[in-house]
């Protein structure tokens, strides 16, 4: 006997099923190919005695060896560890304190909540640009302080060769804490009050509270918010180009400033895709396990 024409509901929930495959075929592709096919392609200029434009002779590791001997990139490698640690480190503490703060059911929790992540809505080069008009001397601050009376002010960070960074992890600090603050927000909401109540009852203290019963709940949120401030402190470079370019001299170079000047000003560019995969490299070393741990807690 001669099959049954298919069903016109089979053929309709085939569609439904591929449907969503063939919108998303564009995009994915888009994606491997300026994504992951540019990362394969740097990370082989890396090997390569490309300069002012690519060169695909294979010379191994001398554009590594050329990289790692640069004093500037010692320099980055250094500057990006300072701004690393006191971005982290104050954004976090900062952002915690902020938290607690506004969990307390405050009355005018909405208007602060909105004070606090209003900087992170704002580019990195419009808050670049506002706290270098802000530091500097002949514009901001110290002016400010001196045409009110006070003579003797001075805060010259910003062209201060060993204190630039620092102006760095200030605009950085202001502009992310809000959106730490908001991470460990909702982590404290999340946790069971009757713990804290049945604490409350037991007589112990607010600071006890907090350091024995909800601080280590919220270790999930520690790791989330360090992971997403390395990432951004790893790759900042609008807001040093804003805020000092990099200088005074090579103060204030990052990794991510190092690669743009090999590139576009030096035309070394295999010294540049060597610093740039070293950047991935590091990134991908956190982001990774972090997923890793967060996919396993998911199944189990």
């Amino acid at each position: 006997m001669p099959s049954s024409p298919p069903r016109h509901g089979e053929g309709r929930g085939r569609l439904q099923q591929w449907l969503p495959k063939l919108v998303l075929a564009p995009s994915f592709a888009l994606l491997l190919f300026f994504v992951y096919g540019f990362i394969v392609w740097t990370s082989y200029i890396s090997f390569t005695d490309s300069g002012m434009l690519p060169d695909y002779t294979w010379v191994g590791l001398e554009q590594w060896s050329k990289l790692w001997r640069s004093w500037t990139w010692g320099i980055a490698l250094h500057n990006i560890w300072v701004f690393g640690l006191l971005y982290i480190v104050s954004c976090t503490v900062l952002g915690l304190l902020l938290a607690i703060l506004l969990d307390q059911r405050i009355r005018a929790e909405g208007v602060l909540r909105t004070i606090y992540l209003y900087p992170m809505a704002l580019s990195f080069i419009v808050t670049g640009t506002a706290w270098q008009w802000f530091l500097n001397p002949g514009l901001g601050l110290e002016k400010t302080m001196r045409e009110l009376g006070w003579e003797s002010f001075t805060f010259n960070w910003l062209i201060n060769a060993d204190m630039a960074i620092y102006t760095i992890v200030i605009a950085a600090v202001w502009q992310a804490t809000g959106f730490i603050m908001a991470m460990f927000l909702a982590g404290l909401r999340g946790i069971d009050g009757e713990m804290i109540k049945a604490a409350q009852i037991d007589g112990a203290p607010t600071w006890k509270i907090y350091a024995r019963i909800i601080i280590p709940q919220l270790r999930p949120v520690f790791l989330s918010a360090i992971v997403v401030l390395a990432h951004l402190a790893i790759k900042s470079f609008d807001l040093v180009v804003a805020m000092t370019g990099g200088g005074p001299g090579n103060s204030t170079a990052v990794p991510a400033t190092f690669m743009y000047s090999y590139a576009f000003s030096r035309n070394e560019m295999g010294i540049a895709a060597a610093s740039a995969v070293f950047m991935l490299a590091v990134i991908a070393a956190l982001i990774v396990p972090y997923l890793y741990s967060e996919l396993r807690g998911a199944r189990s």
